[in-house]
């Protein structure tokens, strides 16, 4: 978790775990604010908070308002993680975002709506994701230790990574950290493809039309309409550091007609957070921010 404390010519940024999903997260952002606020002799006036897995009902500004209430907050804003890398993304103009990590989540807005695309978790979605790539990589590797598929490089590197092959999947299953672990496989899936690989191409490929459909699916949900031009962004480490994920990505944006390629992001992720307490009455994303004043 990145928190951000700005004012006039005080600027503090700092690195911090992230939170739990098994506990409620607005607590946990209460205690993490101040702790902040604490250690840096902090006065916050505003607090904006983006939050990955952030559901409508966990969304309630009022509570956590009145718990940081002593740090001297006024307003509070909260919203989905999505929302606020569409922001830093693509600032309030209209767009689609495909934020790629261990997860995907995809964010349209046109003048017409917005619209939240996948997101769904490791166990139900996140099609196109790190998680997704690494998943399909093991997968490619163990139809090859059968002989249902097509041998891989991907074989050497998952016993190099997880050790043998004939036990890989009961290491996974009782490991707490099998989502980032599996996710981590994905970096040896694109420097596969990036060589050649057969099946690691196959799959990465895969993976940029599975994004590529969330974004039109997206944009279609968000009332966009056909032929008109769109910004479309992504952000993830994944995008970020792989000239091939981009080229299977912009690739398949053009099959589905978005042949503008990819526009970098307006700022970074933080930028986006802060922009929450910006957004005007009346946009598209209002609906989507949780706001609380006193």
């Amino acid at each position: 978790m990145r928190l951000r404390f700005a004012h006039d010519a005080r600027h503090v940024e700092v690195e911090t775990p992230g939170v739990l999903t098994d506990r409620p997260v607005l607590e946990q952002i209460s205690e993490v604010a101040h702790a902040f606020a604490r250690e840096h002799s902090l006065e916050i006036a505003e607090l904006a908070v983006g939050l990955s897995g952030l559901t409508p009902a966990a969304a309630q500004p009022i509570p956590l308002l009145e718990s940081v209430a002593a740090l001297g907050v006024q307003r509070v804003a909260i919203a989905h993680d999505s929302v606020s890398g569409y922001l830093a993304a693509n600032g309030d103009e209209p767009g689609v975002v495909l934020a790629i990590g261990t997860g995907v989540v995809t964010l349209a807005v046109t003048a017409r709506g917005a619209a939240k695309v996948d997101g769904w978790g490791s166990l139900l979605g996140d099609a196109g994701s790190g998680y997704w790539i690494g998943r399909a990589g093991l997968d490619a590797v163990l139809r090859s230790y059968d002989g249902r598929g097509a041998s891989t490089v991907l074989a050497a590197l998952a016993v190099e990574a997880f050790g043998p092959l004939d036990d890989l999947y009961m290491r996974l299953q009782g490991d707490d950290r099998r989502v980032s672990r599996i996710a981590s496989f994905a970096r040896a899936v694109v420097e596969s493809a990036e060589s050649g690989d057969p099946a690691a191409a196959h799959i990465v490929t895969a993976a940029g039309r599975e994004l590529a459909h969330s974004a039109a699916a997206a944009l279609e949900r968000a009332g966009h309409a056909n032929g008109e031009a769109i910004r479309v962004s992504a952000v993830g480490g994944i995008v970020r550091g792989s000239a091939y994920v981009r080229g299977a990505l912009v690739a398949a944006l053009a099959e589905r007609g978005r042949g503008e390629g990819l526009a970098a992001p307006l700022g970074a992720p933080i930028d986006g957070v802060a922009r929450l307490l910006d957004v005007r009455a009346g946009h598209p994303l209002e609906s989507m921010i949780s706001v609380a004043a006193r």
